[in-house]
């Protein structure tokens, strides 16, 4: 290390250190660590009851609210030792407790609770789960989202907790936290874990797991305790996630800096779930068989115990975890299998955001959380190619010691976007206030065209002249442009700040052709026909329509269940006479029916690249002047019903042909670069 770097280095902690004295004076309206709940929870999976009692703690008591869900029902309620009512009117009303502000020093409530939870139903897929948290039990598993209301909590307020579970034999359970002790015997199965910093909330899961414990030592030699809770036709993929789990431990706090908790857990779950809380991540069992979810999805779960788990998403200006998480997990392994996988990946944010229609985008700052597609293409992508752009602009260096600085100084505590530009001006030394400004508080993205190039002999070789615009009201861009010359090629970034731009470059070989953004390394629209159409454009649009060719009642059911997998919602179903050019539209009907239909409609046949494999074809395609069009073909109802689970998680496809379940071929019509030559 040179005196520079070394100089260099305490300016940066010493600035941290600054930064972080500053965060922690701030006054914020209700302290992290005010709320301690103290809860014991007994559950029977088989009779699906649950028994639950809850000492909640607040240590500067204010006006405050307590909730607890409306199936439960409060056996006793009290509060600094008087009561308190069981905080309802009616059986089918939520239990709502107002606490005014009136004591100097701590409120304490007891609250006593029961009830009966829904039935664990296996069929339904990770959106439906998300759109509606229910408490649900059954002897395959038990899973107690927060977001059920299942425990007596302060709404709103991040706590500290402890939470004991008693389950009968066969049975074991968890929620995120330290696992303080744990019996399992004849009688029955009881643990205790503690989360000594403050949550957001607390899930529950249970099941007939079997659990496999290792050590592992993190970067300052600290033990933690790994663990896989799975299935017993599960048990066997134990050893092989707990060898990930230590890959990417290593790797993140090599990156980022010391992993924050003592323990982490891999749970599997009989629903197709993904959930990441902290310590743990909670994966379907089907999920966790599929071999390239060790070397995808489990790194970004455990990437979420810095982002979003260990600096909690100040969600009144954003959440930004999502998409540094997904930057810095899914991104990062395309990256690491080489430059075209990586700028696949790209091209994929690039065609999913073209799908959006007007209305659909949101400003970065406005996204929370992922509750339909047209939110993950901006809270998740969009967001993921920011900070691929900051690298892009910073270098990888001070990009990678913003972030260290962020964790050093963020720790369990809130950061909001504008913390985050913080830390980077520090780092960087520089004003980044229009780059966080346009990309975070606009929605949309710009349209960048070559509107002419010419090229002229000079003293030194030769002088390109280019002409770029964009569309209104212009971004700060830095636009890197190709230049193919007859010794080779050449990338210039050009610095983009008007609607209407003319560069001069100097090359000393004469210009042939010139491409914009080859690599999409910046964010932008792209160009009309170079976004050929994907299976997103029908499942996202909300005015796409569903065409049903089938006369069969059996046949016509199933499409429109599978039209509406597709778009999350109740398909707007039309005749043959209404379908309208001015809309997507999705074409259903079996093999014959669809070669008709596009016969009569001089449309062009099932392409080459799937012709008639398998025993289902989906496609889609354009037409002049017209919306994107999307056709599934089936042999039969059965070739139809067997699409509903698989086919809406390929809306980044153009073609596929599916033999029952499987994908046999997939693809997308190849996107054409702004590309022009020069004379």
């Amino acid at each position: 290390m040179t005196i520079s770097d070394y100089l260099r280095n305490c300016l940066l902690f010493f600035f941290v250190f600054l930064l972080a004295q500053s965060a922690s004076a701030r006054p914020v309206p209700f302290k992290l660590n005010e709320v301690d709940y103290d809860i014991t929870i007994k559950i029977d999976p088989v009779t699906r009851t649950l028994e639950g009692k809850t000492v909640v703690t607040v240590n500067m008591p204010r006006e405050l609210q307590l909730r607890l869900g409306s199936g439960f029902e409060v056996t006793q309620a009290v509060f600094n030792d008087g009561p308190m009512g069981i905080g309802r009117e009616r059986n089918d009303q939520a239990h709502v407790w107002n606490i005014p502000f009136t004591f100097r020093q701590f409120i304490q409530f007891a609250i006593h609770w029961r009830g009966t939870l829904a039935p664990l139903d296996t069929s339904l897929d990770h959106r439906q789960t998300l759109g509606k948290p229910v408490a649900v039990s059954g002897e395959a598993g038990t899973f107690l989202p927060d977001g059920s209301d299942w425990y007596p909590r302060v709404t709103g307020q991040f706590a500290r907790y402890k939470v004991t579970i008693e389950l009968p034999p066969g049975q074991k359970g968890l929620v995120a936290g330290h696992l303080v002790e744990e019996q399992d015997s004849a009688q029955g199965y009881r643990a205790s874990f503690e989360f000594s910093h403050p949550a957001e909330g607390i899930d529950l899961m249970a099941g007939p797991y079997i659990v496999d414990t290792q050590t592992h030592a993190n970067i300052k030699q600290r033990p933690i305790r790994l663990r896989t809770y799975f299935h017993p036709q599960i048990g066997d993929l134990s050893k092989d996630y707990l060898d990930a789990t230590k890959h990417y431990l290593d790797m993140y706090e090599s990156l980022i800096g010391e992993y924050p908790h003592s323990e982490f857990s891999i749970v599997s779950s009989p629903t197709p779930t993904g959930f990441g809380m902290p310590t743990l991540t909670y994966l379907g069992i089907d999920v966790l068989k599929l071999p390239f979810i060790r070397e995808t999805s489990l790194g970004h779960e455990v990437l979420h115990n810095w982002w979003g788990n260990g600096i909690y998403p100040d969600y009144r200006s954003g959440n930004w975890s999502e998409g540094l998480t997904t930057f810095m997990a899914d991104y990062a392994y395309k990256e690491r299998e080489g430059d075209e996988a990586a700028r696949d990946m790209r091209l994929g944010w690039l065609r999913d955001f073209a799908a959006l229609q007007p209305g659909q985008d949101q400003p970065l700052t406005a996204f929370t959380s992922r509750t339909h597609g047209a939110s993950k293409i901006v809270g998740y992508n969009k967001s993921a190619m920011f900070f691929f752009m900051l690298r892009d602009q910073l270098g990888e260096t001070v990009f990678q010691r913003s972030l260290q600085g962020l964790w050093a100084t963020r720790r369990f505590k809130t950061a909001s976007w504008q913390d985050i530009q913080n830390m980077f001006e520090i780092v960087s030394g520089q004003s980044l206030e229009p780059f966080f400004s346009q990309w975070l508080n606009r929605s949309g993205a710009p349209a960048i065209a070559i509107e002419s190039a010419s090229a002229a002999v000079s003293d030194a070789g030769y002088t390109l002249t280019i002409a770029l615009q964009q569309s209104a009201p212009a971004y700060q861009l830095r636009v890197p442009v190709a230049v193919e010359t007859a010794q080779g090629m050449q990338t210039h970034v050009l610095d983009l700040q008007q609607e209407r731009q003319t560069f001069t470059l100097t090359l000393t070989a004469k210009p042939q052709l010139i491409t914009l953004d080859p690599d999409l390394r910046l964010f932008r629209r792209l160009a009309p026909g170079g976004a050929p159409p994907i299976l997103r454009e029908i499942m996202v649009n909300s005015a796409t329509q569903t065409l049903v060719l089938s006369t069969q009642t059996e046949v016509r059911s199933i499409a429109e269940a599978l039209a509406g997998k597709l778009q999350d919602r109740t398909p707007h179903i039309v005749a043959t006479n209404d379908l309208s050019s001015a809309a997507p539209a999705l074409i259903v009907g079996l093999q014959s029916e669809i070669d008709a239909w596009l016969a009569a409609r001089q449309l062009p046949s099932v392409p080459g690249e799937i012709g008639n494999k398998g025993t289902a074809q989906v496609w889609t395609l354009t037409q002049d002047g017209s919306a994107s069009i999307a056709i599934i073909a089936a042999k039969d109802a059965a070739a139809l019903e067997a699409l509903i689970r698989p086919l809406p998680h390929y809306g980044r496809q153009s073609y596929l042909a599916f033999d029952g379940r499987q994908v046999i071929e997939k693809g997308t019509w190849p996107v054409q670069a702004q590309k022009l030559a020069i004379e």
